[in-house]
C-alpha cells in the first residue's frame, strides 16, 4: 500500500498550470489596456545570493529579490518571445498533454517571425526564467530533460504506464539481468513498491557496478542508485519522491573532495542556488552523507592512495566555507573542508580497491552501516 507523506511538494495539474500562465498574461493585458502603461514580468533572482538555506524544510529557499523585464524599445523582442513562450507551453504542451524538449522549442521558434530564437542558450534563458515565473518545475509543464536520469537496481518494484493503453507496467529493478532501470526524464507519475531498509546513492558508475555485480543491494537490503557525477533532475526527483513515498532514509556515497561535498552532495540534500525556486521538488532533505570523508583516510589507513588537492579543490572548498548557506549552518561540514584542507589532498572512492577490489562492499560499507555516524 503506498504510503503518503504530507510534507513532500505536490505535483501541479496541467490545468492549474495552464490556469497560472493565463494569469500571467491577463495581467500583461490589463496593463496595456486598461491601465494604459507598460506591462511588466518579475522573476526571481536566480543566484547563490539570493537563497538561504532553510533548516525546518531542509532546503535552499529562494529570498525577495526579482528581476523586472518591462515592455521597452529595447526589450521588445525578448519580452515578445517570454510570451510567444508561455503561449507555446500552455496551448502545445499542456493542453494537448504533449511534451518538448529544450532543443525542440529552439527549433520550434523559427516559426515564429521576428521573435524567432537566434540561439539555442537564448531560449535555455527563457525557459528557466518562466519557470521561476511560475513557480513551476519545467518537467511539469511537459519540458523533458536532455540527460540520463541515473540507474537504479535492488528491492523495489516501480510501476509505471503503458502510454498506449494506460494499463501498469511493473518493473522488478533485482530482475534485470547483469544491467540495471535506468530512471525516465519525467517520474511524476511513477509509483513504488518496497521492503528496502534504505538507498544508497553513488556517484560514479565504476562502483556501482561493482555493488550490482556482487548484488550488494542483497545483503544491505538497500536500493541502488547511480548518479554518474552531479546527479540530474530527474534523478533527484526520482530519489526524492522514493524516500517520501515509501518513508526510507537515503545515503550519499561520493568521491571525498570539495566537488563531491559541495557539488554533488549539496546539490542533491538541499538543491542549488540557482534553481532555489523549485528547490522543494529537487532536493532530498532527508539524505546524509555517509563518505568518503577526510577521516577515513587515516581510519582506513589511504594515505598512499590519495591525490593532492588542485588550485580548483581549494578555491571550492575555501568558497564553500565562506558563502554556501549549508556549509556555514553545519559545523561537521566546515570540520571536514577544513581537514581536507590540513590535509591537502582529496580521496576517491576506488581509493578502497588498495585493500582488495571487494573491500568496500566486504568491509567499509558494512562498518559505516553500523556506526552510523553520518555527516548532515
Amino acid at each position: 500500500m503506498t504510503k503518503k507523506n504530507e510534507s513532500a511538494p505536490q505535483v501541479v495539474s496541467k490545468k492549474s498550470a495552464s490556469d497560472k500562465i493565463v494569469g500571467v498574461a491577463g495581467e500583461i493585458h490589463v496593463d496595456i489596456i486598461k491601465k494604459n502603461k507598460k506591462p511588466s514580468m518579475q522573476f526571481p533572482i536566480r543566484s547563490l545570493a539570493n537563497v538561504k538555506y532553510d533548516v525546518k524544510r531542509g532546503h535552499f529557499e529562494i529570498l525577495g529579490k526579482q528581476a523586472t523585464r518591462t515592455l521597452s524599445y529595447n526589450t521588445v523582442k525578448t519580452f515578445a518571445q517570454s510570451m510567444r513562450l508561455l503561449a507555446t507551453t500552455k496551448n502545445d504542451l499542456l493542453d494537448k498533454d504533449d511534451i518538448a524538449g529544450k532543443r525542440e522549442v529552439y527549433y520550434n521558434s523559427k516559426s515564429w517571425g521576428e521573435c524567432r530564437f537566434d540561439e539555442q542558450p537564448e531560449s535555455d534563458t527563457l525557459l528557466d526564467d518562466m519557470e521561476a515565473m511560475l513557480a513551476i518545475n519545467r518537467e511539469q509543464l511537459g519540458y523533458i530533460p536532455e540527460e540520463r536520469g541515473g540507474d537504479v537496481c535492488g528491492p523495489l518494484v516501480v510501476i509505471d504506464k503503458d502510454p498506449a493503453s494506460g494499463k501498469d507496467i511493473k518493473i522488478d529493478c533485482t530482475k534485470l539481468g547483469t544491467g540495471a532501470w535506468s530512471i525516465p526524464s519525467r517520474v511524476e507519475h511513477l509509483r513504488f513498491q518496497s521492503k528496502a531498509r534504505l538507498i544508497l546513492v553513488v556517484e560514479t558508475a565504476s562502483l556501482f557496478q561493482r555493488l550490482v555485480h556482487h548484488r550488494y543491494y542483497e545483503t544491505a537490503n538497500c536500493i541502488l542508485i547511480s548518479m554518474s557525477g552531479v546527479p540530474t533532475r530527474a534523478c533527484r526527483r526520482f530519489i526524492r519522491r522514493l524516500a517520501d513515498d515509501q518513508r526510507i532514509p537515503v545515503l550519499a556515497f561520493t568521491d571525498g573532495d570539495p566537488y563531491g561535498y559541495c557539488n554533488i552532495y549539496r546539490t542533491l540534500k538541499v538543491g542549488s542556488g540557482q534553481a532555489a525556486h523549485i528547490n522543494r521538488y529537487f532536493c532530498v532533505p532527508q539524505a546524509h552523507y555517509l563518505g568518503v570523508t577526510p577521516w577515513d583516510i587515516k581510519d582506513y589507513k589511504l594515505e598512499d592512495a590519495t591525490h593532492p588537492l588542485e588550485e580548483q579543490d581549494i578555491k571550492r572548498a575555501k568558497d564553500a566555507l565562506k558563502n554556501d548557506p549549508f556549509i556555514r549552518h553545519h559545523k561537521e561540514w566546515q570540520a571536514a573542508l577544513e581537514l581536507m584542507l590540513q590535509l591537502g589532498v582529496r580521496v576517491e572512492q576506488q581509493a578502497f580497491a588498495k585493500h582488495g577490489l571487494n573491500f568496500v562492499l566486504e568491509k567499509y560499507l558494512p562498518e559505516k552501516l553500523k556506526k552510523a555516524k553520518f555527516l548532515p
